[in-house]
């Protein structure tokens, strides 16, 4: 095959099952595994999961419907759908907008990963039910050696690497269909031998029972709405992309939004049935934060019976979580260099990972640099980028006409017209206050200082980016998108 030959032609999922396991794989994560049961907790139980099921249905689904859909109908990687869209060379940076803060996102999820993987490995040699262990001084060992967090930052970068230059269909698909199904077998497996411990049952009390007090509080709508944008990873550039490997014919609606936000919605639930039981039971504390994970739990787990079994199932299963949400993150990145640079696929996994892995470096170095990161690329970059293309679907696409010339097309899911206020309108002002609430809550806190360093940053980002495009974006002229050649 000429080289000619093998640009145009375009992969696709290989089934629709590798790609609902792809989707749910990308958006299933530490948002899931580990975030979600201490927010939970953090923010008063059943109150804070009604806030986020309504959230999670009203804005993300039909968010991810949009993104998913402008995937597939232009069949190209995030540029290379702005490109088509705008005939203007600078807005056309948007779309590297979108990529670098991508990559950046990646960038310090890659040592997380490298955490997981860590206890994972751990689990397995049996480590957390040797006697004598110490769980709190096993973390502050390891997340105090730079050295071994940047080791197994390289080691994860490489195994992403690993899987991605295989491609879509023999890589991300054949890892994603026997990772995910292992996952929510663990996930259940946790849950009902926690039901079974003595108090067990108080933690799903806690958990499910609402205090509609709660419900009134701005702030427990605030912590949902960042959990239902976080773990689904909306406008992240994930589901634009894998959209862009389907099938003229595949289902967007079922596949793209509400597959995507159920089995979501029930990995996040099992998160929370496999960890509030033992919680409960042992007497911890649900909103211990990030120590609830890699701290308190694996103290717990030695004390069942077949403990070692336990704690290899969670770790194991957390790992599976949070590798295949870095699969679809990097991909992002790799569909988009492949498309717009002469490197083959090859190349493009081996420069966006060797850029990852070395911007990931200080995050690897410095758990303090990591949260800073964190802090401004959640608040500022993320919504950003979500923005930027919902804003594209919205405005320029026009979200009737991408609903009647696309969304519905062999659609088993109808959408009706109400997608359109809430694509055209609801998300972008969504994201709007997102960036606005994350700046005024920063204001004369320790914080302020980062915000404002943040706010500069995404600045100089979009203005930069347009910058680049102008010099090397293609201007047809029309701002009308047009198919692109083979792949159907």
């Amino acid at each position: 095959m000429s080289e000619t030959e093998a640009r145009t032609a375009r992969e696709e999922w290989g089934s629709r099952f590798g790609f609902l396991m792809a989707m749910l794989g990308a958006m299933v994560g530490a948002g899931n595994i580990w975030r979600m049961p201490f927010t939970t907790g953090q923010n008063g139980g059943g109150a804070f999961l009604l806030a986020y099921v309504v959230l999670l249905y009203l804005i993300a689904v039909p968010g991810l419907m949009a993104e998913t859909m402008i995937g597939r109908y232009t069949r190209a990687g995030v540029i290379g759908t702005f490109k088509q869209f705008f005939g203007s060379k600078s807005a056309q940076g948007l779309g590297l907008v979108v990529l670098l803060v991508n990559v950046a996102l990646m960038s310090y999820y890659a040592p997380v990963i490298g955490w997981t993987l860590y206890y994972a490995v751990h689990s397995l040699l049996l480590t957390f039910s040797q006697p004598g262990f110490e769980a709190v001084a096993f973390w502050e060992a390891f997340s105090g050696s730079p050295l071994l967090v940047m080791a197994m930052h390289t080691v994860t970068v490489a195994a992403l690497a690993g899987v991605l230059v295989f491609g879509i269909r023999r890589g991300i698909e054949r890892v994603v269909k026997w990772m995910i199904p292992i996952l929510v077998v663990a996930l259940i497996a946790i849950s009902v031998r926690g039901l079974t411990l003595p108090g067990g049952t108080e933690g799903l009390a806690f958990a499910f029972t609402p205090d509609l007090e709660a419900l009134t509080r701005g702030s427990t709508w605030v912590a949902a709405l960042g959990q239902a944008l976080f773990s689904t990873g909306l406008g992240w550039g994930i589901a634009l992309t894998y959209g862009s490997y389907l099938g003229r014919y595949d289902d967007v609606p079922l596949g793209g939004g509400l597959f995507t936000a159920v089995g979501n919605t029930s990995i996040g639930l099992l998160a929370i049935f496999a960890t509030f039981p033992v919680v409960f039971a042992f007497g911890l504390e649900p909103s211990a934060g990030s120590e609830l994970a890699f701290v308190s739990l694996v103290q717990v787990f030695p004390q069942l019976p077949g403990g070692a079994g336990w704690a290899i199932a969670f770790f194991v299963s957390f790992f599976f979580a949070t590798f295949t949400s870095g699969l679809g993150i990097t991909e992002v990145g790799v569909t988009t260099v492949a498309e717009e640079t002469r490197l083959s696929r090859r190349g493009a996994v081996l420069a966006v990972c060797g850029a990852i892995w070395l911007l990931g470096l200080p995050s690897a170095y410095s758990s303090s640099f990591l949260g800073q990161m964190d802090f401004v690329f959640g608040n500022f970059g993320l919504p950003l980028a979500t923005l930027a293309i919902i804003t594209l679907v919205g405005w320029k696409f026009a979200p009737e006409r991408a609903r009647a010339i696309d969304l519905n097309r062999n659609a088993g899911v109808y959408v009706g017209s109400w997608w359109n206020l809430i694509v055209r309108y609801v998300v972008p002002v969504v994201m709007a206050f997102i960036i606005g609430y994350g700046a005024y809550t920063s204001i004369g806190t320790d914080d302020q200082a980062i915000m404002l360093g943040g706010i500069a940053v995404m600045a100089v980002l979009v203005v930069a980016s347009a910058a680049v495009m102008n010099v090397l974006g293609t201007a047809d002229g029309t701002g009308e998108p047009a198919r692109p050649k083979g792949g159907d």
